[in-house]
């Protein structure tokens, strides 16, 4: 009897691990909630004002924005998808995986080539001068670089691989057997795409075009190098330039609801869009063999958005880095790219470790309550880096004069800024931002470890610690290894929490490419260009191995 109880004590009464992992979903749910209460209630509430004056610019450019990245990356990425799954033809199994190639370079870099290339001081139209004889601007037409259009077409040809990749996948699953009745029905290949491919392929794409639309919200880079004025300039402009944090705090709330609409709807559009396979014997759909001038149309249709998006800003980055070799002694590049080591390294171990100890301790758990944290803990993925940087350096800063205020009245030292002079509150939003990869990973990576084997460590007499450690981590740690790299890296290439988040005087290689490109120097900007492509193409490489 006693002992039933104790056991019943023990269910009822939350353990460690439990404990743990509500506090993990605390801190990352933390910087979301910061935001609605400082907007909800700011120290001088500018909203009538900027509902009368910038907010709806800065709406209607952030939508035009959206779509037509949306658009364009779901034109090139589904176009490409179908391709390379349907067709042999010239380069195929190169450009399967070369496609994925633009993830490595991060869309301000790109932008940053294109105006260099373009620019009328650039190669191009200096040649076009030359080559006439014009003398100056005013003798011809050339379209305008630093534009809406030039930032829709940077950032699709930089993000149109999330939707290849869910797209690519979508099709390859589909059965031959719709193929071949569509087919035997006279349709033509291109009617076998609209009527059959693209329908069943649906829901993939879509979900593929909305990470593409969130990530256009949350850049900076690129459209503050283009001058456009989007939700996310208006954050760093309010706050930066105004001086008004609580203004800040409205629009990336503003920010914030048009992520989670865009998510909802998303969701909403593909509820009902079920599909199933019915035969019991599923067989792929086999390539048919493109030859002739339809099979070389068909490589440089793939060609074009590879070419685009890495190609390109890659070729011309790597000529101003050789061009410019004397760069790459500047002790400022090996100081932000040590630093870049040490805060992007200390942000994946941290994400990875606490994704891990949260799946476990929910897991653990065996309650409802605990496995509704695991997809909360995701919206900071959705959270665009400029909305996380007003969530989480406000309250900080609060919290670091108080500390340091009690300390001085206690001891009469002062400790300074702790959070906020440091790299922690940096660290802190790079795992926020993303902690739903590390833990997607942990997750997917302990639900194909059986069952029987924790509960065999356990009868043995193992601690559920030790379970972990012994019996987890092992069959884990490809998994946890690819996590971390991969958090790694997109923590390399954030740019807009590390501008506002970094302590004074602090460069990253990311922000030293932002700051150095912004005063038109290209040439010092380029090796920490270089390092940054060169940490994405690890990740990306990755990917590809994972996706065979």
């Amino acid at each position: 009897m006693a002992m039933a109880e104790t056991t019943q004590k023990r269910m009822l009464w939350p353990s460690r691990w439990s404990l743990g992992a509500a506090l993990i979903a605390l801190i990352v749910v933390a910087p979301i909630v910061a935001v609605f209460g400082i907007a909800f209630f700011p120290k001088e509430n500018i909203w009538p004002h900027l509902i009368s004056t910038t907010l709806p610019r800065y709406l209607m450019t952030t939508a035009k924005l959206m779509f037509g990245v949306g658009l364009l990356a779901a034109m090139a990425g589904t176009g490409a998808a179908w391709l390379v799954a349907r067709y042999d033809f010239p380069g195929r199994r190169w450009l399967e995986w070369l496609l994925l190639l633009p993830l490595a370079i991060p869309a301000y870099v790109g932008a940053y080539a294109l105006v260099d290339f373009l620019e009328y001081a650039g190669p191009v139209q200096t040649w076009m001068r030359a080559l006439f004889g014009w003398s100056s601007a005013r003798d011809y037409w050339f379209p305008e670089i630093r534009s809406l259009g030039a930032a829709i077409l940077v950032l699709a040809a930089a993000m149109y691989p999330y939707v290849y990749l869910l797209a690519r996948a979508a099709f390859r699953e589909q059965s031959a057997a719709a193929e071949e009745v569509a087919r035997s029905l006279g349709a033509g290949p291109f009617a076998r795409f609209w009527r059959v491919g693209l329908p069943l392929a649906r829901p993939a794409i879509a979900a593929g075009v909305a990470i593409v639309m969130m990530e256009s919200v949350n850049d900076f880079g690129t459209v503050d190098y283009f001058a456009v004025q989007t939700l996310t300039t208006g954050i760093f402009s309010v706050w930066l330039e105004g001086n008004n944090a609580g203004g800040a705090a409205q629009i990336a709330a503003v920010v914030l609801v048009l992520v989670v609409l865009l998510v909802t709807l998303e969701k909403v559009s593909r509820r009902r869009m079920k599909f199933f396979n019915l035969s019991t014997r599923h067989r792929p759909v086999e390539r048919r063999p493109m030859t002739g001038w339809a099979g070389w149309v068909a490589t440089l249709a793939c060609a074009i958005p590879l070419v685009a998006g890495f190609v390109f800003p890659a070729g011309v980055i790597l000529s101003h880095a050789l061009e410019n070799a004397e760069h790459w002694a500047k002790p400022g590049l090996w100081r932000a790219g040590l630093n870049t080591l040490v805060v992007c390294g200390a942000a994946a171990g941290i994400t990875v470790a606490a994704g891990v100890f949260l799946v476990y301790g929910v897991r653990l758990s065996g309650q409802r309550l605990p496995r509704l944290l695991l997809p909360v803990t995701t919206i900071g993925y959705a959270a665009p880096g400029a909305v996380l940087g007003v969530g989480i350096l406000i309250p900080l800063a609060w919290l670091d004069n108080r500390v340091a205020d009690a300390i001085w009245e206690t001891t009469g030292w002062d400790p300074g800024l702790v959070l906020t002079g440091t790299a922690f509150a940096l660290v802190l939003a790079y795992s926020v931002r993303f902690f739903a990869i590390a833990q997607g990973a942990a997750d997917a990576a302990m639900g194909r470890v059986s069952p029987n084997l924790p509960l065999a460590a356990r009868s043995l007499g193992r601690t559920q610690g030790q379970v972990l450690g012994a019996v987890y981590y092992p069959l884990m740690r490809a998994s946890i290894a690819s996590a971390l790299l991969l958090v790694f890296v997109d923590c390399v290439k954030e740019l807009p929490a590390t501008l506002l988040l970094r302590p004074f005087n602090y460069e990253t290689l990311a922000t030293r490419v932002h700051e150095q490109a912004s005063l038109e120097n290209l040439g010092d900007a380029s090796p920490a260009a270089m390092l940054v492509i060169l940490f994405g193409l690890l990740a990306v490489a990755l990917l590809a191995r994972a996706n065979r």
